[in-house]
């Protein structure tokens, strides 16, 4: 089968590899769409583990299957992740910190044109779509699963204003959770079309980082982007007893302003991946059309096409979310 091969960011090679073999308790998927993720592109951090298959965003259908729980031609979405659901991570509800959580995987990455779903995958991270979801909106559920996990971790509710800085994919799904849940949205960017998205997507008011953010205070802060500057407007934004979330991976290592973090009692928090209920309240949202993502859809390529869309997404002009066909 096909599959495109991560080098690095330059360098994705369409290359024949063998078709993974299941065995008992797992199903083999024909990948019908799979989205390209801000962090497939993260060179830095993807570039380590090269040469490989990348893509965790799919949707497809069961082409076979060595389980009773799915049959042939079910149409399902996938998850990357699963936790075991039996630790004091799990037990707690923290299953993002699960260490199963980040061993299993599927085989190969998403990139390709088939995938084999291990067991615990099967068991746990595994759901079939409705029909009214389409292949490529099932290519969000993850991404937005995140976002909902994300606000989970922050506790938002419907009195506080909430600051998104960056208004890419992330950003986006982050303010319409945001306006779902009744709280008021201040959306920053630095790209017009992006900012034009953010008003689209309900934001009560758009902001041009490029001028700053003079007198905008916040009870929530979500960092959907790793640039520096951003960070900084982070802490000066906060309102005293707000919270942080580093929803976006920073560049580089932070800086805590101490005086006011400690005077204001504010909290910096992180938020990786999602829990299987997430990802179940993500399907639900797209199914019952209360997060409608497909404009955010803006680039739909074939497989052999994947370095152009790496390239689009690393460029990050007028697009948002670029899905491959295999």
């Amino acid at each position: 089968m096909k599959a495109a091969v991560y080098y690095n960011n330059e360098d994705i090679r369409i290359e024949e590899v063998p078709l993974p073999k299941i065995q008992e308790g797992e199903i083999l998927v024909k990948v019908r769409a799979s989205g390209i993720c801000g962090t497939d592109v993260m060179e830095w951090y993807r570039i380590k583990k090269a040469p490989r298959i990348l893509g965790h965003e799919i949707s497809g259908d069961i082409a076979d299957s060595r389980t009773d729980k799915y049959k042939l031609g079910q149409r399902v979405f996938v998850s990357h992740h699963v936790p075991c659901g039996e630790c004091n991570f799990c037990r707690a509800g923290d299953e993002t910190a699960c260490e199963m959580l980040h061993k299993g995987n599927y085989e190969p990455g998403g990139f390709a044109q088939f995938i084999r779903v291990p067991r615990e995958n099967v068991e746990r991270g595994t759901y079939v779509l409705p029909d009214s979801v389409s292949y490529e909106e099932a290519t969000m559920i993850e991404p937005l699963a995140c976002a909902v996990r994300g606000l989970r971790v922050i506790r938002l509710q419907s009195q506080h204003t909430v600051l998104v800085l960056g208004s890419g994919v992330s950003g986006l799904l982050n303010i319409r959770l945001a306006k779902l849940s009744g709280a008021r949205v201040i959306a920053t960017d630095i790209d017009p079309y992006r900012l034009k998205k953010a008003a689209a997507y309900g934001a009560d008011q758009v902001i041009n980082a490029k001028d700053g953010l003079k007198d905008i205070k916040a009870d929530r802060v979500i960092l959907c982007t790793g640039a520096a500057s951003a960070v900084n407007e982070a802490f000066n934004c906060a309102q005293r007893k707000g919270i942080i979330l580093l929803f976006a991976v920073p560049a580089k290592n932070i800086e805590t302003p101490n005086a006011d973090f400690w005077r204001n009692e504010l909290t910096l928090v992180s938020s990786y991946g999602a829990a299987p209920k997430d990802l179940q309240e993500a399907l639900d949202l797209i199914a019952a059309g209360k997060v409608d993502i497909r404009d955010m859809i803006t680039h739909r390529l074939p497989l052999e096409d994947c370095q152009e869309g790496f390239k689009i997404v690393s460029e990050a002009k007028e697009s948002l979310k670029v899905v491959l066909i295999p």
